[in-house]
């Protein structure tokens, strides 16, 4: 599957703080109650300032529900999915992508 950039599928949710050739560092927020946009990640490392309830969703229709705790690190492959924020606090953190 093809790259979706968070920063241009979900930019109310996902800013660009830093990129090279072989890194980038994005900051996302995710509002109580809202979804973000199907996007993609490359290989990642996320620390989660705020955790939160949520419902993630892949393409072909698998799906996950998550309790991210609050200052949780979490390491994941490249990936495509769809995160809604079941919870009742915004959902922050900075995503470190290797390019």
């Amino acid at each position: 599957m093809a790259y979706i950039d968070p920063t241009q599928s979900s930019p109310n949710n996902y800013k660009l703080l830093f990129e090279d050739d072989t890194h980038r560092v994005l900051e996302m927020t995710l509002p109580a109650g809202t979804k973000d946009n199907e996007h993609s990640h490359t290989s990642e490392l996320v620390y989660f300032i705020s955790g939160g309830s949520a419902h993630i969703s892949l393409p072909g229709g698998e799906s996950m529900d998550a309790d991210i705790p609050d200052e949780h690190v979490m390491a994941h492959e490249a990936w495509t999915h769809t995160v809604e924020n079941t919870g009742s606090k915004d959902i922050r953190a900075i995503i470190f992508e290797i390019q």
